[in-house]
C-alpha cells in the first residue's frame, strides 16, 4: 500500500547469434482466479439482486413518501452540515500527494478537483469518477500522468486505510446484532472485523518500522509514506467516514443508534463496490431494510436513505457539474489565449 511512481521497464535480452527466439513464458501465479473472481461477483451481484426484490416487496410506497415528509427540517440542516463537512474534508486527501509529489497546484485548485471528482465518483462509479475525471482534470491544470497517478494511490489509500480500521473495530469489537429471524450468528463479522483491523495495522506499521521503504513490482516503484503521513492518512480517513455515517444518523432521526448505522454503512459500502452499481443504486437500501427493519419501519427507513441519496450524492452532483464546465471553460479560454 503506498504511492505508485515511474515504471521501470526491464530490458529484455536479444536471443544470440543463430540461436532460435526462446519461447515467452507462461505468466506465473493463479491463471484461473480472473475466472473464479468474476464468478464471485456474479453471484454476489445475483444474491444483492434477489434481496432488493425481496425487500422491494414488502415496502409500502405510499408511507415512504409520507415518512419523507416528516422529515424534521432540522434532521435535514444538520445531515446537510454533516455532507458539507464530509465532502470539505474528502477534498484534503489530494493534498497528501500534492505533499508527497511537490507538484505546484495550489490549495485551493487542488480541493477543487478532489471535490468534482469525488461527486461524480459517488453518482457514476470510481472508473469514470475516480479516474477519469481527476486524469481530465488535473491533466487541464498541467500534471504529467505519473504525478496524477501518485496523487490518485494516495488517495486511495487514504480512503480505504480508514475503513479497514473503523470496520474491523466495529466489527471485531461492537458486532451489529443481526434481525432475530436469521439463522447465522455474528461470529462471521467478528472474523472478517480481525482480518481487517490487523490489515490496517500492519499498513501503520510497515510505514512506521519497515527498513526498506521502496519495492518495485511488475515494473511500478511503490514508496512507503513516512509514519507522519500514514497517520495523517488514517485520521483522515476515519473521521470521513464517521461523518458519512453521521449523515445517515441525521436524516435516521437518530432512532437507531449510531455505532450499528455505522457499521451498515460500512456494510453497504463494500457491497456496492463489489457490485459495480453505480452510487450503489438499490444496493445501499437493500443493505439497510434488511439488516435493520428490525429496528425501524422499512418505509422509515427508505425515507432516510433517500434522503441521504438528495443530500450527499444529487447535490453535490448538481454543483459539480457546474463546477466541472467552469473549469473546462476556463481551460479553453487559456488555451485559446
Amino acid at each position: 500500500m503506498a504511492s505508485l511512481t515511474h515504471p521501470h521497464p526491464r530490458p529484455v535480452p536479444e536471443p544470440a547469434k543463430g540461436q532460435p527466439a526462446a519461447p515467452p513464458k507462461k505468466p506465473n501465479g493463479l491463471r484461473g482466479w480472473p475466472l473464479v473472481r468474476k464468478l464471485l461477483t456474479l453471484v454476489f451481484f445475483g444474491l444483492v439482486v434477489w434481496m432488493l426484490s425481496k425487500q422491494a416487496q414488502g415496502i409500502e410506497w405510499a408511507e415512504v413518501g409520507s415518512a419523507m415528509l416528516r422529515i424534521p427540517v432540522g434532521a435535514l440542516l444538520a445531515g446537510g452540515a454533516f455532507a458539507l463537512a464530509s465532502y470539505t474534508l474528502y477534498a484534503t486527501f489530494d493534498l497528501i500527494g500534492r505533499y508527497a509529489t511537490g507538484h505546484p497546484l495550489s490549495v485551493p485548485q487542488v480541493m477543487l478537483v478532489t471535490a468534482i471528482s469525488y461527486a461524480f465518483n459517488l453518482n457514476l462509479g470510481a472508473l469514470v469518477g475516480g479516474f477519469a475525471f481527476r486524469f481530465r482534470l488535473y491533466s487541464r491544470l498541467g500534471l504529467e500522468n505519473d504525478v496524477i497517478t501518485r496523487v490518485l494511490s494516495l488517495s486511495l489509500i487514504t480512503n480505504w486505510l480508514g475503513y479497514l480500521f473503523l470496520a474491523g473495530g466495529l466489527f471485531l469489537f461492537q458486532p451489529l446484532a443481526l434481525p432475530p429471524d436469521w439463522k447465522i450468528g455474528s461470529e462471521g463479522l467478528q472474523v472478517l472485523g480481525g482480518v481487517l483491523l490487523a490489515a490496517a495495522v500492519a499498513y501503520l506499521l510497515l510505514c512506521g518500522f519497515a527498513s526498506k521503504r521502496s519495492w518495485t513490482i511488475r515494473g511500478h516503484e511503490i514508496t512507503l509514506p513516512t509514519w507522519r503521513m500514514a497517520l495523517l492518512q488514517f485520521a483522515l480517513s476515519c473521521a470521513n467516514w464517521m461523518l458519512i455515517g453521521g449523515v445517515v444518523y441525521m436524516l435516521l432521526q437518530q432512532r437507531i443508534d449510531y455505532p450499528a448505522v455505522l457499521s451498515v454503512l460500512l456494510i453497504a459500502a463494500v457491497a456496492g463496490v463489489i457490485t459495480h452499481v453505480p452510487a450503489g443504486l438499490g444496493v445501499l437500501e437493500a443493505v439497510f431494510v434488511a439488516l435493520l427493519s428490525h429496528r425501524l419501519a422499512r418505509g422509515e427507513l427508505v425515507a432516510g436513505l433517500l434522503a441521504y441519496r438528495a443530500i450527499y450524492y444529487l447535490v453535490p452532483l448538481a454543483l459539480a457539474a457546474v463546477a466541472y464546465l467552469a473549469v473546462e471553460l476556463k481551460a479553453r479560454r487559456r488555451s485559446s489565449a
